[in-house]
Protein backbone atom coordinates (compact mmCIF):
# COMPACT_ATOMS: atom_id res chain seq x y z
CA UNK A 1 0.00 0.00 0.00
CA UNK A 2 2.87 2.29 0.96
CA UNK A 3 3.74 2.26 -2.97
CA UNK A 4 0.25 3.44 -3.72
CA UNK A 5 0.49 6.84 -2.13
CA UNK A 6 4.30 7.53 -3.34
CA UNK A 7 3.07 7.90 -6.61
CA UNK A 8 0.25 10.75 -6.10
CA UNK A 9 3.08 12.57 -4.18
CA UNK A 10 5.52 12.54 -7.37
CA UNK A 11 3.20 13.49 -9.22
CA UNK A 12 2.03 16.38 -6.87
CA UNK A 13 5.58 17.69 -6.66
CA UNK A 14 5.91 17.69 -10.72
CA UNK A 15 2.96 19.69 -11.22
CA UNK A 16 4.07 22.06 -9.08
CA UNK A 17 8.05 22.37 -10.66
CA UNK A 18 6.29 22.05 -14.38
CA UNK A 19 4.31 25.73 -12.83
CA UNK A 20 6.92 26.63 -11.37
CA UNK A 21 9.36 26.10 -14.55
CA UNK A 22 6.24 28.10 -16.79
CA UNK A 23 5.98 30.91 -14.27
CA UNK A 24 9.86 31.47 -14.65
CA UNK A 25 9.43 31.10 -18.57
CA UNK A 26 6.57 33.43 -18.24
CA UNK A 27 8.39 36.22 -16.42
CA UNK A 28 11.49 35.77 -18.57
CA UNK A 29 9.54 36.35 -21.88
CA UNK A 30 7.53 39.47 -19.99
CA UNK A 31 11.66 40.87 -19.21
CA UNK A 32 12.45 40.46 -22.82
CA UNK A 33 9.39 42.45 -24.75
CA UNK A 34 10.26 44.91 -21.84
CA UNK A 35 13.57 45.01 -23.54
CA UNK A 36 12.04 45.00 -26.52
CA UNK A 37 9.98 47.72 -25.68
CA UNK A 38 12.91 49.78 -24.61
CA UNK A 39 15.42 49.20 -27.40
CA UNK A 40 12.44 50.04 -30.03
CA UNK A 41 11.97 53.17 -28.27
CA UNK A 42 15.73 53.71 -28.42
CA UNK A 43 15.66 53.24 -32.07
CA UNK A 44 12.86 55.25 -32.73
CA UNK A 45 14.56 58.32 -30.93
CA UNK A 46 18.01 57.74 -32.85
CA UNK A 47 15.74 57.69 -36.17
CA UNK A 48 13.98 60.76 -35.64
CA UNK A 49 16.97 62.47 -34.93
CA UNK A 50 18.95 61.45 -38.06
CA UNK A 51 15.82 62.32 -39.73
CA UNK A 52 15.78 65.84 -38.67
CA UNK A 53 19.60 66.41 -38.78
CA UNK A 54 21.00 63.92 -41.41
CA UNK A 55 22.89 65.94 -43.29
CA UNK A 56 24.59 67.92 -39.84
CA UNK A 57 24.85 64.27 -38.49
CA UNK A 58 26.99 62.94 -41.62
CA UNK A 59 29.06 66.04 -42.14
CA UNK A 60 30.09 66.20 -38.24
CA UNK A 61 32.57 62.92 -39.79
CA UNK A 62 33.84 64.07 -42.82
CA UNK A 63 37.79 64.82 -42.50
CA UNK A 64 38.45 68.45 -43.30
CA UNK A 65 42.07 69.63 -44.40
CA UNK A 66 44.73 67.42 -42.42
CA UNK A 67 42.96 65.59 -40.01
Amino acid sequence: MPQQFEQPQSQSQENHEEDALAAVETNQQQQNDDQSDVLDSILDDIESTLETNAEEYVNSFVQKGGE
